[in-house]
């Protein structure tokens, strides 16, 4: 009986142990993925609560990008010598002109426009306008705009910049948004020359209109002031013309020698008498409408007109740069 009560002992202790291994077993071999309570109270308590994350701002994000993109564009157009030599030669222009008017005014029996001009300093701004706004200041807006498409993808550097978060639209806005700036800076170069120019070589006071009418300095300054704006828009208009037939061509002098011929073609259309009907929608027929601030009262009708016409002309040829840029094929 001691031998079999012992061997019943010895059972039950096994039979404890094997117990207790199978529910160590168990404990070990719990279900991936279900952690226990007191663990899970341990883990928590171990680590410290996240601040809340701040709610991102794209919208503050993109115009900053846009803006920085601006500022990169308008820092290499006006750091490139071809265009400071351009600013350069539009600004000595006013002056030659300056000059000659005023080694002719010397000469008896002079009137009309070398009178007006040696009568007051501020219509040799006028005068350098007309000059100027048929052919030089077009040749060098349409370098910038035209180059503005083409030269990047010429120089195999279009695909890089549309592969940095810019996007095609925001692109082709920050390229026209820079040639217009620069056409204004054209336009505010010739201004400016022609006024200073005119302040050295002639007397300043006030100035003698078309109409006859007589206004004062400070009227004039206002007028010159409003035809800079008018004259800045129409080149804005042509710059937009130039950045359509720069989505065309990986070349950019194929652009620019486009743009010039539209510009000719147009004013050999506009000197064909038999061609009069079309010749009020004929982009550089507009651009002499400054002349509008010259008669007394001005002639707000004429510049409104202008600047509708310009507004028609960089809507259009805004939407067909837009529509063949956005669909393009980039290969360099």
């Amino acid at each position: 009986m001691s031998t079999a009560e012992s061997m019943a002992g010895t059972a039950g202790t096994l039979g404890s142990a094997v117990g207790t291994t199978e529910a160590g077993t168990q404990d070990e071999r719990r279900t991936p993925g279900l952690v226990p309570v007191a663990e899970s109270l341990r883990s928590t308590e171990r680590r410290p609560p996240e601040p809340p994350a701040e709610a991102p701002a794209p919208a503050a994000g993109r115009a900053w990008a846009f803006w920085r993109l601006l500022g990169s564009e308008l820092g290499l157009t006006f750091r490139r010598p071809r265009n400071l030599t351009m600013l350069a030669v539009l600004g000595v222009v006013p002056i030659v002109i300056g000059v000659a008017l005023r080694l002719v005014a010397s000469e008896e029996g002079m009137g009309g426009l070398v009178q007006d001009v040696v009568g007051n300093s501020l219509m040799l701004t006028f005068v350098s306008f007309s000059f100027l706004v048929l052919l030089l200041m077009p040749v060098a807006v349409s370098v910038v705009a035209g180059d503005s498409i083409a030269g990047e993808a010429g120089a195999g550097t279009l695909r890089y910049l549309l592969a940095a978060p810019a996007g095609r639209t925001r692109l082709l806005l920050v390229k026209y948004l820079n040639a217009v700036v620069f056409a204004y800076a054209v336009t505010a170069v010739v201004a400016l020359t022609a006024l200073l120019t005119g302040l050295v070589l002639f007397p300043a006071g006030d100035v003698t209109l078309l109409s006859g009418t007589t206004i004062s300095m400070a009227d004039g300054l206002l007028r010159i002031l409003i035809a800079v704006g008018y004259v800045g828009a129409g080149m804005a208009a042509l710059a937009a013309v130039a950045l359509a037939l720069s989505t065309f061509t990986e070349v950019s002098i194929g652009a620019i020698a486009a743009t010039m011929v539209l510009v000719i073609v147009c004013q050999v259309l506009r000197a064909i008498p038999e061609l009069g009907s079309i010749t009020p929608y004929l982009l550089p027929s507009k651009f002499t409408n400054f002349d509008a601030v010259l008669r007394s009262p001005i002639d707000f009708g004429s510049l409104r007109d202008g600047l509708l016409a310009f507004g028609a002309y960089i809507v259009l040829f805004g939407s067909i740069a837009w529509a063949r840029f956005s669909g393009k094929d980039i290969t360099s």
